[in-house]
């Protein structure tokens, strides 16, 4: 398999996004239930295990679909 295949996927996935970004910014992504966030003053501390867990369901569907 020659790498321009992925690389035409990758670009076309990057360009889909871009045009989508004005959709995509509303999506509750990083502010899950069970996302870690803590705000204190000149502190702020983040862990989106929520987010990372969904992220990580999706890219393996795509993968999935991908290699059938």
């Amino acid at each position: 398999m020659s790498i321009s295949r992925p690389l035409i996927i990758i670009g076309a996935l990057i360009i889909l996004a871009g045009l989508m970004w004005p959709v995509l910014r509303h999506v509750p992504l990083f502010r899950l239930p069970g996302d870690i966030v803590v705000n204190r003053p000149g502190f702020s501390f983040m862990f989106p295990i929520t987010s990372m867990i969904v992220i990580s369901v999706v890219v393996s569907l795509l993968a999935w679909l991908f290699r059938r």
